[in-house]
């Protein structure tokens, strides 16, 4: 499987799951809840709905332009900067949706081949607190680009059904449903 074929369906498929938590949430609760739903957090040291949406659409970007060798564009500091900052200002799902309209629009304008490069070739990862990962290219697709993506594509959908949110299996795998089928009556 290429990298490409790994990681950008993986991205696609789960954001737009996360869009369809999103407008259940906005259906479902009232305007106030609502209004307060992207302040929500599980736990007082963790980051609010609002910054799990957006670091969600980070980990997909900065996938997309590490792998490829490219700058990060001005979407990543303004995503970084808004989820640092969501307890002053942690947006409304509508501006949620809006951010992952964004990141879909730079998935979907990928070639199919567009992070296929050598899975061996080296990635250092340096994070913001000054450390610096050493990785291949494969090891950062598999090991850190999914891994940090999914922990906050979960904990949205944790902060959503802890919030009220009617969302289950269902919810979070639509993109199997079309491969489902009735298995034959036992006898």
């Amino acid at each position: 499987m290429s990298i490409t074929n790994l990681l950008v369906p993986t991205f696609t498929q789960m954001l737009g799951a996360l869009s369809g938590w999103l407008d259940k949430a906005d259906a479902q609760l009232s305007v106030e809840e609502a209004k307060a739903l992207p302040g929500a957090r599980l736990a007082p040291d963790m980051f609010p709905l609002s910054t799990q949406v957006r670091f969600a659409c980070v980990q997909a970007l900065e996938a997309v332009h590490r792998l490829r060798g490219l700058d990060y564009p001005p979407a990543v500091a303004e995503l970084l900067g808004e989820g640092r900052n969501a307890d002053a200002q942690p947006g409304s799902i509508a501006d949620a949706q809006a951010r992952i309209a964004q990141t879909m629009a730079v998935l979907d304008a990928l070639a199919p081949d567009a992070l296929d490069v050598d899975p061996q070739s080296p990635i250092a990862h340096a994070l913001p607190i000054g450390m610096v990962f050493d990785l291949t290219a494969l090891q950062y697709a598999r090991d850190w680009a999914l891994g940090q993506f999914y922990f906050h594509v979960m904990t949205a959908y944790a902060i959503l059904r802890n919030a009220g949110v009617n969302i289950g299996k269902a919810d979070y795998i639509p993109h199997m449903l079309p491969f489902m089928r009735q298995a034959p009556a036992e006898a």
